[in-house]
């Protein structure tokens, strides 16, 4: 709890993917959403995407995450992750 933690993904934004997040706001905060860009040449925007969350209460929480594309309608992959906090005066 209280301690900021990173979830890394790849992102095609040449292909118009994006990474769009869903969690419960009353346990997550998210503090930072950074896109590297890491390309050989100018035509290809893609790189690594930095979400990063804090928990604001302890308890196992979800992060769910879809990779979208602007015209289709469903997600192309699914991410999901659960992050266990504990609070650190109790360990």
């Amino acid at each position: 709890v209280d301690r900021p933690f990173a979830i890394h993904l790849w992102e095609d934004r040449t292909r118009g993917e994006q990474w769009v997040p869903s969690y419960d706001s009353a346990s997550l905060t998210l503090l930072a959403d950074d896109f590297l860009r890491i390309a050989s040449n100018n035509a290809v925007d893609n790189g690594r995407r930095t979400f990063e969350f804090k928990a604001v209460v302890p308890g196992v929480h979800q992060v769910v995450f879809e990779k979208r594309m602007g015209w289709k309608f469903t997600a192309e992959d699914r991410r999901v992750f659960l992050i266990n906090a504990t609070d650190g005066a109790r360990r």
